[in-house]
């Protein structure tokens, strides 16, 4: 008999430090087959769903509202009430016509009114499908599961890749939850530890770092039939919600007490090791004196104006103190000021412009005022280079102002490889020095051919300095936040009836 499995999803991860609200119009909307043919042949979660589940000839898989944006700051409140609403009413037609569901989630949404939207979804689907189907959901390695999620659905599989590039293998891990409780009578039972700590750093790429060592751990157990996923959440710090935390979530087939041994195994590790998960950071001011005196090239790590952590993009911090010193190099500097590629359109290629860039939307960041030639304009429209997304920047311009070039979005963007650059006619090697907005690449991307990367210390909604950030909503104590944080690890158990 065919089993109809409904695949739907709404993602982002935002800052709460992020002065800037995310709004509707930010997000790529799909509805119907348009969820599964966007992503399809793409590292997605959703194609990494299809692919297991079409290899059942017993299952139709049909497909409903898929909401996904880059990172931001929070979703203003008519917004979010707008997605979720279109996200549930997508859903009703399904209603008593499938035999489970996969769902494409973040686990670091919040909104201006709502702190755990994925919950809410999760809740509200619930009451529109039924408890008698089977629902199991993707989550970020940065996203914040709460008790809401594990209550209302029957697993989550989470990325164990960091920087990431599991996508696909990700959503096939939640497809595979499903088919196993629909084929062979898998009866989930979830286990998860949280951690009161928030880390950042390299020792959290999970190829070679310390918090690889866990997550290494939980990904083989997949071979262990008594598993349907396992992974490791370090939540997403910028994102301040109630339950924001670190934590180790076990989904065992009807097996409570090795849930348990392994989520405790997992936690103390990481508890252990807390210390050595933070970040390096060279100091503004210090790192533009080093790299002057370098040959290059040299990367300019500023993870605390990170779009893709949620941050605005405007940030002016590094280039102002490079102005400050009388760089001597070239540099080339990615940055969101809308006003400015709007004089620098009307001027056309050629034309020469004043402007103030930065700091038009985080106004921590003062505008700095340069004189540039337009080089080029497109209209910001590209793919990256790894991740199954489009980014969609808006009018974009680059513009050269002496030895300084800079790439200028009207929006912020996923700035996690050298797509940005290339897309604009630039090619990162021939700089002495590159601004990087994200605090991991692929090594590929500037590691391998830079000199040395300076992971710099500069202000932003995103700063791995946390406790600079201004915590007010999450749990206390916390590390780093709080000093002698204290850690007893207390299994939570979750069982759908």
């Amino acid at each position: 008999m065919t089993k109809r499995i409904l695949i739907a999803g709404a993602a982002q991860e935002v800052s709460t430090f992020n002065p800037v609200f995310s709004r509707y119009e930010d997000f790529n909307i799909a509805v119907g087959e348009e969820v599964i043919e966007n992503k399809i042949g793409k590292n997605s979660e959703i194609a990494g769903m299809v692919d297991v589940l079409k290899s059942d000839s017993d299952i139709e898989i049909v497909s409903s509202y898929l909401a996904g944006a880059t990172s931001a700051g929070p979703l203003d409140q008519e917004s979010w009430e707008r997605i979720a609403s279109e996200f549930l009413e997508a859903l009703k037609p399904f209603a008593g016509e499938i035999a489970g569901a996969v769902f494409a989630m973040h686990g670091s949404m919040s909104a201006e009114n709502e702190l755990d939207p994925e919950g809410y979804l999760l809740e509200e689907s619930r009451k529109i499908l039924g408890d008698n189907i089977p629902i199991v959901y993707t989550q970020d390695i940065h996203g914040v599961t709460t008790a809401k999620m594990l209550k209302h659905a029957d697993g989550v599989a989470v990325y164990h890749t960091y920087p990431h590039v599991d996508f696909a293998d990700t959503g096939a891990r939640a497809a595979k939850q499903l088919l196993r409780q629909l084929n062979e009578g898998a009866k989930p039972v979830t286990v998860r530890v949280t951690i009161p700590a928030l880390v950042r750093g390299e020792q959290l790429i999970t190829d070679g770092g310390l918090f690889g060592n866990q997550v290494s751990y939980l990904k083989e157990l997949h071979d262990d039939p008594r598993i349907l996923n396992a992974g490791f959440q370090i939540g997403n710090p910028f994102t301040d919600v109630p339950e924001l935390c670190s934590q180790v979530i076990v989904v065992t087939d009807n097996d409570e007490e090795f849930g348990k041994e392994v989520a405790l195994k997992a936690a103390n590790e990481f508890w252990d090791n807390r210390l050595e998960m933070h970040a390096d950071l060279v100091p503004l001011e210090a790192s533009v004196a080093k790299a002057a005196k370098l040959k290059g090239p040299v990367m300019f790590t500023d993870a605390a104006d990170a779009p893709s952590s949620g941050a605005s993009g405007d940030s002016n911090a590094i280039v102002a103190e490079m102005i400050r010193q009388d760089y001597p190099h070239t540099v080339l500097v990615p940055i969101v000021d809308a006003s400015a590629v709007v004089r620098a359109v009307e001027k056309g290629i050629g034309g020469r412009i004043t402007a103030k860039l930065g700091g038009n939307l985080d106004r921590r960041f003062t505008p700095i005022e340069v004189k540039a030639t337009v080089i080029s304009a497109s209209d910001g429209t590209f793919p990256l280079e790894k991740w199954a997304s489009t980014e969609h920047a808006g009018p974009t311009v680059v513009l050269e102002a002496g030895n300084i070039t800079f790439v200028v979005f009207s929006r912020p963007i996923n700035l996690v490889d050298r797509a940005p650059f290339y897309e604009n006619g630039l090619d990162p090697k021939k700089f002495h020095s590159i601004i990087v907005k994200s605090p991991f690449c692929e090594p590929e991307f500037f590691d391998d051919w830079c000199e040395v990367n300076l992971n710099v210390d500069a202000p932003g909604s995103t700063s791995a300095d946390l406790p600079s950030l201004g915590h007010t909503i999450c749990a206390r104590p916390m590390f780093p936040l709080d000093e002698d944080v204290k850690f007893t690890p207390e299994p939570q158990v979750y069982k759908r009836k």
